[in-house]
């Protein structure tokens, strides 16, 4: 008796080998009998059709048709035939797609049932509830329904995620997170629009569709997009406020630090006293480049004199009790203070920050209740307009949940936040904690990392796993290449059963037996080599689903964008090379 073994044997596949082999030949003939039958009656020649027998096989081989349909044109007989294999070939060859594509799905993962929610008509029903403004209305566009993710694998439907829902990507670089996904967003949105980003590819390729939608502001002070200053923003307009004050003292300190988890003393000192000089700046109407100077200069007792006027007291006493402590450590504190507003001191800069009476003022306020757009354009690494682009992207967005709150509770249409480079040019150090909030209040946010651990730096673990956790639609897309994530990824997406047959032979006869594995359901590597253009989804409540991201270069109307992105290159180019001069600020 032998133990046993897997697979079968030349023996016992040879009678199953036999039934194919006449199942095939039984099938041929039936189509050549039944097809010849029918092209002769069909050209007038009777459906007289021969015996279904071996003899009529013997005949057709030795002497051809004419010896089975003798009065009909053997051009009909062979059309007949191959109409009959046509008709018949093409649902079988359909029926053979269809199982090997199922059988090549990775077992284990969402199809069409479990993502209704986020097929067509489940959307549609979802922002008929979330949006007023659709009520009543028969016929909705898609982009009315929600936010295009992709594709499910491999046909489909298109899934979209809700205006409720906030999202966190992470993707490697050139792995599709500006074509598919920063793009396409920024095209299909319905209201105001908030872009960040430390480079012009996205500007280049939205901007002419966005001028139609609305008015688009530009704030480009680091020269990304060499687009001309036809804007300003108030940098002390959100500081009346120890929070606002505080708020943007964080975003400069977090430009800076990389991990706001781990603030030493200085560091907080230093948050501490922005915050005092911001909020002294604002009461008392003084412009930045005059707070700039009480940085330099601690012993200047303006901000301290401005603060007590404005009644805020306790601050007074603990910004003195800073410039009248320890010179050493007043100094420390100080020059901490300086290099965090660093980027102020290029005057290029500063002028986007400065009050300009033949600009038009940029009022978040405003923005967030129209179909404006508005870029946020800056460098990363050292001397970066960071801070400011955080600050800018803050107050917007916060001016969206004001709105929002006088509008009953939601922004109807929703505000769409691209956060693209977050981790690089737009450090709010709280996110993880708004994020949630935004997508209750209609304020689409969309953060796009290039790895769980970048995240980690900018916030902390702490923080990235509450970023994570607070974003209801996540996709991961190709590149991952952190193990201890992916590994993470693979047990989130879970495993599911393989059966493994195994056959048994004695001299009673062969039998065969089942046995059952767990197997993961997408390795880590699997996971870490998804094919550029395409994404794990995971989604709240709903089983990870693999997607195909959809570049806005293969959609329709892709001909036209793709020639105003071309014209909006070479413009930026040419406005490098300081050939050609500036526009100002397109109006509706």
């Amino acid at each position: 008796m032998s133990g046993p073994r897997t697979g079968g044997g030349y023996h016992e596949q040879l009678p199953w080998a036999i039934v194919a082999l006449a199942g095939t030949g039984l099938t041929l003939f039936t189509v050549v009998w039944s097809g010849g039958t029918l092209g002769s009656g069909l050209t007038g020649n009777g459906f007289h059709a021969p015996p279904f027998a071996m003899s009529t096989v013997a005949r057709l081989t030795t002497d051809g048709p004419a010896a089975l349909w003798p009065t009909a044109p053997a051009a009909a007989v062979y059309a007949g035939m191959l109409a009959l294999l046509a008709l018949l070939a093409a649902p079988a060859a359909l029926a053979v797609r269809f199982l090997v594509e199922r059988a090549s799905r990775p077992k284990g993962l969402a199809g069409r049932r479990e993502l209704a929610a986020m097929c067509p008509k489940g959307i549609e029903a979802r922002a008929r509830e979330l949006r007023p403004s659709l009520k009543g209305r028969e016929q909705l566009r898609p982009d009315e329904t929600g936010n295009l993710l992709g594709d499910l694998d491999p046909k489909g439907p298109e899934l979209r995620s809700s205006y409720e829902d906030v999202e966190l990507d992470l993707m490697a670089p050139r792995a599709g997170k500006s074509t598919g996904i920063a793009v396409p967003r920024v095209l299909r949105a319905q209201g105001a629009v908030l872009l960040t980003s430390n480079k012009s590819d996205v500007y280049a390729v939205t901007r002419a569709a966005r001028e139609q939608a609305g008015t688009v502001w530009t704030f480009d002070p680091q020269g990304i997009a060499h687009s001309p200053r036809a804007m300003w923003w108030d940098l002390l307009g959100e500081c009346h406020t120890i929070e606002g004050a505080r708020r943007l003292a964080g975003h400069f300190v977090a430009s800076v630090n990389d991990d706001t988890a781990k603030k030493d003393f200085w560091i907080s000192a230093a948050q501490n006293t922005l915050t005092a000089l911001f909020l002294a700046a604002a009461r008392g109407k003084a412009p930045v480049v005059e707070l700039l100077g009480w940085l330099a200069d601690p012993a200047d007792r303006t901000p301290i004199d401005l603060l007590r006027e404005a009644k805020l007291v306790a601050m007074a006493e603990q910004l003195q009790g800073t410039v009248r402590g320890a010179v050493e450590t007043r100094d420390g504190i100080y020059e901490t203070a300086r290099q965090t507003v660093s980027c102020l001191l290029d005057p290029e800069i500063l002028a986007w920050v400065t009050p300009d009476p033949e600009l038009p003022e940029f009022l978040p306020h405003q923005h967030v209740l129209g179909t404006d757009t508005l870029y946020l354009l800056s460098k990363d690494g050292g001397g970066s307009a960071a801070g400011v682009i955080a600050g800018l992207a803050d107050a917007t967005m916060r001016a969206g949940v004001v709105a929002a709150e006088r509008m009953g509770g939601r922004l109807d249409p929703p505000l769409t936040a691209v956060l693209d480079e977050a981790a690089n040019v737009c450090r709010i150090s709280d996110l993880p904690d708004l994020y949630s909030h935004f997508g209750s209040r209609g304020i689409n946010v969309v953060t796009l990392l290039q790895s769980y651990r970048q995240g980690a730096r900018v916030w902390g673990e702490v923080g990235m796993d509450a970023l994570w956790s607070a974003a209801t639609v996540k996709l991961l897309g190709a590149g991952l290449d952190d193990a201890d994530f992916v590994q993470k990824i693979s047990t989130l997406v879970g495993q599911h059963d393989v059966r493994t047959p195994s056959v048994s032979r004695s001299k009673d006869g062969t039998s065969r037996s089942y046995s059952y594995r767990q197997e993961a359901v997408l390795p880590p590597d699997k996971i870490r080599a998804l094919p550029k253009g395409t994404a794990l989804l995971l989604a709240t409540g709903v089983r990870p689903a693999l997607i195909r991201l959809r570049p806005w270069y293969k959609e329709p109307g892709a001909a036209a964008i793709s020639a105003a992105a071309k014209a909006e290159t070479a413009a930026i180019t040419q406005r490098a090379a300081g050939r050609l001069p500036g526009v100002t600020l397109g109006k509706r």
